[in-house]
This record gives structure tokens, C-alpha cells and sequence, in this order.
């Protein structure tokens, strides 16, 4: 198992993102494109959660995100960021916030 320092956790960027769209990926099983709103900056993420959610289950959620990871390509998605999410016995369950926290709020 991989060390965590609090040093490392503190670099996180944790922030509040309001997920305003959700699309299938055509061609893969498990992958959604997002366009989420970090408070007046959009993103584009990937996310596996097609087996586990469909998409008006997620839109409109606000979620946290990892938003100072450097961008990767999916399946030819820039994905600008990383959401969180837990998983126990195949149960996936995004991490979530109230609705009244705005979106771009900082997670501390």
C-alpha cells in the first residue's frame, strides 16, 4: 500500500463541481463524458461510471474534483481533472455535497 504524507494531500486542488452535462462515449461501456462548472470555468472529465450510473443520475450533482492534476487524454477526451468516488463490494458512489455549497468552492 502506497504512503500518503499529509504534505502530498495538502497539494490537492479539492473543489466543488456542478456537473452540467453527461454523454456516452461511443464505443466504450464504462465511460462518460462530463462538462462540470468549477464556479465559471467549465471542464471536460472522463469517468468510468456507466455501469453505475445512468446519466440523469449524475447531472446536476455536485461533486468534488481534483482539479490540479495535469490533463489526460481518454479515448480522445482531454479529461481535466479527476472526480471522486468510493467503491465497496462493486458498489460505486460519487462523493457529493450539499446543494448550497457553490460550485468552485475549495475543499479543505
Amino acid at each position: 500500500m502506497e504512503t500518503i504524507f499529509f504534505n502530498d494531500f495538502a497539494k490537492l486542488d479539492l473543489r466543488v463541481a456542478l456537473v452540467k452535462e453527461v454523454e456516452k462515449v461511443e464505443g466504450a461501456d464504462k465511460l462518460y463524458k462530463l462538462v462540470v462548472d468549477l464556479g465559471g470555468e467549465e471542464r471536460t472529465l472522463a469517468a468510468g461510471l456507466a455501469e453505475h450510473y445512468a446519466p440523469d443520475e449524475i447531472k446536476g450533482k455536485k461533486i468534488v474534483v481534483v482539479a490540479n492534476l495535469a490533463p489526460r487524454n481518454v479515448r480522445g477526451i482531454e479529461s481535466k481533472g479527476m472526480l471522486l468516488a468510493a467503491e465497496k463490494d462493486g458498489v460505486v458512489s460519487l462523493l457529493t455535497v450539499d446543494k448550497d455549497v457553490a460550485a468552485g468552492a475549495q475543499i479543505h
